[in-house]
Parts: structure tokens; sequence; C-alpha cells
């Protein structure tokens, strides 16, 4: 059964001792890059040559690798991110927990936008969360996948889809095109920044906005 975004927004605030905040941040506030850095896998390249803003969009080009950070750690929010694939449905995502490392590969959780595996999570550089076992006798991937629940949500090359994604005291829960998708607890970090990535091909976002978690 689909789980809808909304329905169990209302139920968790039915349910549980936390209220989200009146106050939602425009993370990117649609003319530049205020409030955000950027980590570029080759240091020669000028990240103005991979992440631009045209008429409120951000336009990533995909190579080389690298993405955008704030500037600022959060924890416990809801974080609302668009985008869509101009031309080619191809490899993205959205990190939260970055610890700042300034590394390509940086400690953090990455929400999965490659296409078709919209809401996986990737384990980046030894970041952790309980739904991942290792088997006995197994070295540890160097990016461990959790995959998501149910069948891709994912809308088509040049329409807009949207990612709801609420972290509250380290865990995570993800929403693609309001359908339930994947669910993480007990991360090793409960902190850090929120970025988008340039991986492979042309990308663009618009709209990430946080709303604050109050206890």
């Amino acid at each position: 059964m689909k789980t809808y975004f909304f329905t169990f927004f209302l139920s968790i605030l039915c349910l549980s001792s936390f209220r989200i905040s009146a106050q939602t941040i425009e993370l990117f506030n649609g003319k530049d890059f205020t409030g955000w850095e950027f980590v570029i896998k080759d240091p020669k390249i000028d990240p103005k040559d991979v992440f631009s803003v045209k008429e409120g969009i951000i336009h990533v080009e995909g190579q080389p690798f690298g993405f955008m950070q704030t500037d600022k750690d959060y924890d416990n929010f809801h974080l609302h991110v668009e985008w869509r694939w101009p031309e080619v449905a191809t490899n993205s995502g959205i990190f939260v927990f970055v610890q700042d490392e300034k590394k390509v590969w940086s400690n953090c959780i990455e929400i999965q936008l490659h296409a078709g595996d919209a809401g996986d999570f990737v384990l980046m550089a030894g970041a952790d969360m309980s739904e991942f076992v290792l088997p006995a006798n197994q070295e540890r991937p160097a990016f461990p996948v959790i995959k998501k629940q149910v069948e891709s949500a994912e809308n088509s090359i040049g329409e807009w889809n949207t990612a709801e994604i609420m972290c509250v005291n380290g865990h995570v829960s993800v929403f693609i095109n309001g359908i339930f998708q994947n669910k993480g607890t007990v991360t090793q970090n409960k902190k850090g920044r929120i970025a988008l990535q340039s991986e492979g091909e042309a990308i663009q976002f618009r709209h990430v906005r946080l709303t604050p978690i109050k206890f």
C-alpha cells in the first residue's frame, strides 16, 4: 500500500512530542549561492563552471563530481527539495549529516536520486545506520546501500520531482513525490551539513527549504 507524505506527517504530529517550527528556512534564495560552499573533485575547476543559478533554478552540470553544501550544520528538520533531469535521467543525490571534511566523498547519508533508485540510502565514507548489517566474514563495501522499500515513484525526464526528508534524532524518513520510500534509524551522526550532488549528467534543483523540528 502506498503511504502518502501528508497522511504520515499528520500521524507523526498526533503521536509524538515534537512539533514543526513555524519558521521555514529558504536554504536556496533563488538568486545566488549565499549560504553555500562548494567541494569539487578537481580543484582546478571553478565551481561556477559546475553550479549556476538561472531564473530561480540551480543548474548542476554533473561533471566533475562534487557537491554544494550549506555553510551551517543542521539537526532535527524537515527538508523539502525539488529536482528534475532536463535531458537524461542519470545520477545525483541529496546529502544529510555531512561532516565538514571538504572531501568529495565526505561522511554523510546520501538520499539517492539515481534514476530508478530515488529513495535508496547510500552510506558515505564510513557513515552508518542500524539498517546496515555486514554479513559475517565480509569486508564493508565502499558505499553500502540501504534499498528503498517500495517501487520507484519518480516522474519522467523534464518533470519536477519532490523529496521530503524528515530527520529526527538521527532517524531519517524519505518520501518521493509524496510516497514513502525509505527509513533509517540510529545513524552514526545526528547533525551536519546538507548538500546537493554533482555526479554524472545535468540535474536541476529548486525550492530547497528546511523547517526545524522542535521538541
